[in-house]
């Protein structure tokens, strides 16, 4: 018990010097919460560099609002939130470039599961990253921050057809990497 409240008490700390504006808390924050916050960047970002940009504006975002936080929910929830928004608004630029295809009729094999759950979480996230922009993103959204199929429809200004044909096809293309990998592995095995 001591050590939650010791960490509300220097989250707090870190808050109230922020508000200030003391370049000290900032920093204090930053050193904190960036690993996480880049975690989540790097869910969203096309590449390292623009993780790092996203990673930049979110905490610029934090340090304009945080005298909006009003200590309802969890701070940590609260960042997460910002930085997930402005990945959203990033892949928004982007999406011009790299659009997402509305897809209403949906043929996709459905996934097992299981095959997912199965492996490690950042051997899971490295297959994630291969996928190509536009499933990454709407992956992401849908299985690993639990937004819902309408959510991710208004977030994106997509349909909820095409989030879940989006959705549908990023898992089929995961599975096939996670069986290509399994047969890597077998043969490794069988001539190791």
């Amino acid at each position: 018990m001591g050590r939650t409240n010791h960490k509300k008490e220097k989250e707090a700390a870190i808050i109230k010097g922020c508000i200030n504006g003391s370049a000290k808390y900032q920093e204090m924050l930053y050193t904190t919460y960036s690993p996480l916050m880049f975690g989540i960047c790097l869910r969203y970002a096309k590449e390292y560099h623009q993780a790092e940009d996203i990673l930049q504006e979110g905490f610029i975002k934090v340090f304009k609002n945080i005298m909006k936080y009003r200590g309802d929910g969890s701070f940590e929830g609260w960042l997460k939130r910002i930085f997930v928004n402005t990945a959203i608004e990033h892949y928004r630029r982007s999406v011009s470039m790299y659009p997402i295809i509305e897809v209403e009729n949906n043929n996709i094999p459905t996934v097992k599961n299981n095959i997912l759950e199965s492996l490690a979480a950042e051997d899971l996230m490295g297959l994630i990253n291969k996928l190509a922009h536009g499933y990454k993103t709407i992956f992401s959204l849908y299985v690993i921050e639990g937004y819902s199929h309408k959510e991710i429809a208004q977030l994106l200004s997509i349909s909820e057809g095409t989030s879940k044909s989006q959705l549908a096809r990023a898992r089929y293309i995961l599975q096939n990497m996670i069986e290509d990998l399994r047969k890597q592995e077998k043969l490794g095995e069988a001539y190791g």
